[in-house]
């Protein structure tokens, strides 16, 4: 008999076998539907459906580049156990999704899951992951997200870390694509992949962003008294003294340590730290327009633009220790006549900002032993 689409479709969502498997299974059973189940029960082929709903924070990330390095593409696939995503099959999976992101069109996970798998075009992308689920992998398997870029006039860097568990790509123009460029390339991807930064430099954080950051750099150094400018730090101290806000207990111990204040925070109790900052708070105007304290901000601020910017990080292979991200490049840029810019940056860490469900296995078996006997 004749096995239309429609049965497919309702077979595949019952078991979650692939799609050429449901086609068989319903013609090895003459269209019968739970024949067809059991049929691929059997086979092993079911079982896909059931998983879907396990927990999946493990997996890779992984690259795929053009042969001629102006494209690159990184996905970040999922699994439920680091065994599985340690195993060469999975690690073939997500480096075939990899490059079918590569070359798909796809806006999103779902347009890129509808598309004709790669090395099978008689299967979608969904196709494949029901099959690796049910046949292959036996663990609920998910793409999570893909990026992809493309430089004409320069190339695509790429890393790897911890076999996977970090991608990085990053969109390099530079009039010079060499050895020497390339391995710069490879060593800012690296860069990236240590130290995560927010921003490629200072010029891509928006004035409001900016703004943010010096009005929470500013509330917290209030809230933090013991690490105000000395004369700053004494005008609230003798405020809290002079009209009595701290204990007699606080007052005495201030007494006795105001000699010699480097310790003084240890011996206080927190209510009188905690009132310094109340009053430093209430002094806000006053205290951001001395210029001693807007030093203190600038440098926090910058200190923290160190840590966010990537041009700014020190570079963690410089030798001094102290060599920026951005002079580094300029290094590799003057030694080949270059001019370099980075563009743009992507990176993927397996699992960002899902939370992991901890499963008990040992009480999933016994279950399922105690349903078989039923």
């Amino acid at each position: 008999m004749a096995i239309t689409a429609k049965q497919v479709k309702e077979l595949r969502e019952m078991t979650g076998a692939g799609m050429m498997d449901c086609k068989k299974a319903l013609a090895a059973c003459d269209g019968d539907m739970d024949k067809s189940v059991e049929f691929l029960r059997e086979k092993g082929l079911a079982g896909a459906q059931k998983k879907a709903g396990r927990t999946a924070v493990e997996g890779l990330s992984l690259t795929a580049v053009s042969e001629d390095g102006k494209k690159a593409s990184v996905v970040e696939v999922n699994c439920e156990t680091d065994f599985a995503a340690g195993s060469d099959a999975f690690k073939e999976f997500v480096g075939d999704v990899a490059a079918q992101a590569l070359a798909s069109e796809a806006a999103d996970v779902d347009g890129l899951l509808a598309e004709k798998w790669v090395k099978d075009p008689s299967e979608t992308v969904a196709d494949e992951v029901a099959i690796q689920i049910g046949q292959k992998i036996r663990e609920n398997i998910k793409i999570r997200r893909f990026a992809k870029l493309e430089e004409q006039n320069g190339f695509v860097a790429t890393y790897i870390h911890a076999g996977g568990k970090i991608g990085v790509l990053i969109d390099i123009e530079s009039d010079v694509v060499n050895d020497a460029v390339k391995e710069m390339g490879k060593n800012v991807a690296m860069q990236v992949a240590a130290m995560n930064p927010m921003y490629i430099s200072q010029n891509d954080i928006s004035d409001d962003e900016k703004a943010h950051l010096k009005e929470i750099t500013i509330d917290s150094a209030l809230n933090d008294p013991a690490s105000l400018p000395k004369p700053i730090l004494n005008k609230l101290i003798d405020k809290a003294v002079s009209e009595k806000l701290w204990s007699d207990e606080d007052i005495a111990i201030y007494e006795e340590k105001k000699s010699n204040m480097t310790y003084l925070f240890n011996f206080l109790s927190k209510e009188a730290a905690a009132k310094l900052a109340e009053l430093a708070l209430a002094a806000k105007a006053e205290i951001t327009g001395d210029k001693i304290f807007s030093g203190l901000v600038q440098g926090r601020v910058s200190k923290q633009y160190k840590e966010i910017c990537l041009a700014d990080q020190a570079y963690v292979k410089a030798e001094d220790g102290k060599q920026s991200v951005q002079k580094y490049i300029d290094e590799i840029a003057k030694a080949n006549g270059a001019k370099i810019t980075l563009k743009k940056v992507v990176r993927f860490e397996t699992g960002e900002g899902m939370e992991k469900v901890e499963e008990d296995y040992a009480a999933e078996v016994a279950k399922a032993r105690e349903e078989a006997q039923k």
